[in-house]
């Protein structure tokens, strides 16, 4: 049995990785919870991998892997959508074995700074194989190999590759890939603040960008992490 807080902090916790393809902040989730202290998080966290139904990545910022789903989350129509390492997600009740899985291959075009922007990638350096269940819609998708560790508290660590979904727009708090001044490429959340664009980093070693609107364009949204161990 889970408390509301915690059925409310994996739902919350659930719904931003199959939005974004990485774990909330801390801060986020303390703002979702409606807490006035990061240690409520903490403690409610702790409880929900005792109980089995989240996994702390050792070594990692903020990296978090839901291992199950409580009932009262599956009879609302969720499933888990494993986004962190290679092995295969665990089989869904009733699922297709998993040689039947259905992946795709993505170019991967580069590296992409999180951390001081580097020149725009447009070459393809090499593929790799995505599963279908992790791509956003029909449009036109991406990899890149991420250089930097700007984005560390969203759980994007220098070395893994990125899954972006080609768009020009992005709604407030979306992870991106954004070109700024037409030839630096980076990896940041994008916000806006009133006629200005910020470029954000999840790492307080970094300051984050703020630019004119006709500064920044929007290459693609993140919508999925691959790491090797």
């Amino acid at each position: 049995m889970l408390t509301r807080k915690q059925l409310e902090l994996l739902e919350f916790i659930h719904n931003r990785m199959q939005r974004d393809g990485v774990p909330p902040s801390f801060d986020e989730m303390k703002e979702a919870l409606d807490l006035r202290s990061k240690s409520g998080i903490h403690r409610l966290i702790t409880a929900l991998e005792e109980r089995g139904f989240i996994r702390r990545l050792a070594h990692r910022a903020r990296a978090i892997e839901i291992i199950k789903l409580p009932d009262a989350l599956e009879k609302k129509g969720m499933s888990l959508r494993v986004i962190d390492g290679d092995a295969p997600p665990p089989a869904p009740r009733n699922a297709a074995p998993v040689e039947a899985v259905h992946a795709l291959e993505l170019p991967v075009m580069g590296r992409i700074a999180a951390g001081v922007p580097i020149e725009a990638i447009s070459e393809i350096s090499h593929t790799v194989a995505v599963p279908g269940s992790m791509l956003s819609g029909k449009g036109k998708h991406y990899a890149l190999e991420v250089n930097g560790d700007s984005m560390i508290e969203a759980g994007i660590n220098d070395g893994d590759v990125v899954v972006i979904r080609e768009q020009s727009t992005a709604e407030n708090g979306e992870i991106v890939v954004a070109l700024v001044e037409g030839y630096e490429a980076t990896l940041k959340r994008f916000r806006r603040r009133g006629e200005m664009i910020a470029l954000e980093a999840a790492n307080p070693a970094y300051e984050d960008r703020v630019l004119r609107a006709d500064q920044v364009q929007v290459q693609g949204r993140l919508v999925g992490l691959i790491r090797s161990y």
